[in-house]
């Protein structure tokens, strides 16, 4: 018999193609969906420097969600983590659609607020030194989506936490 062990494990650094989009699911969850776009240079066997784009949706949920909606701006250059998803529907005229998207449990701004001149005030809540994704009331704990990691809210996170602060 072969193994069974398998990975759907995806990291991209890129930057967004757009305003993060929040929406609520009916049963209240949370669901961000935005893009980026990744390049990728290379020399072609012609001796030519060329340049290749791709373009990633993405998306997160819970508590992640809140956080890339509130923190994330068109142009902001992010690593993201996660897995690929495939998923399929019909539309009301009957034509079956089907996309490819990341959903991303880990994510974190990668250029600091002096860099960036987006239209986002961030003292509140992110410290400017830090990578932002890492939130100053989370005492620098890494974001991660709460549908993953349960228990990020309960005791052994905030002992963590006090310990970090400590």
């Amino acid at each position: 018999m072969g193994s069974r062990a398998s990975l759907n494990k995806v990291m991209l650094i890129g930057n967004l193609t757009r305003d993060p989009e929040l929406r609520y699911t009916p049963s209240g969850a949370a669901v961000c969906t935005f893009g980026i776009a990744t390049n990728r240079y290379y020399v072609a066997s012609d001796g030519q420097k060329k340049e290749e784009t791709e373009f990633v949706k993405i998306v997160s949920w819970n508590k992640l969600a809140e956080l890339c909606s509130q923190l994330l701006v068109k142009g902001r250059k992010v690593y993201v983590e996660g897995r690929l998803q495939t998923r399929s529907w019909e539309t009301p005229d009957g034509q079956n659609r089907q996309t490819t998207e990341v959903v991303i449990d880990d994510m974190r701004i990668l250029d600091s607020k002096r860099d960036f001149e987006g239209g986002h005030d961030e003292d509140a809540i992110m410290t400017e030194e830090a990578p932002l994704g890492v939130s100053k009331s989370a005492d620098k704990l890494p974001v991660k989506a709460p549908d993953l990691v349960e228990d990020a809210d309960k005791k052994p996170a905030k002992k963590a936490a006090k310990k970090a602060a400590g």
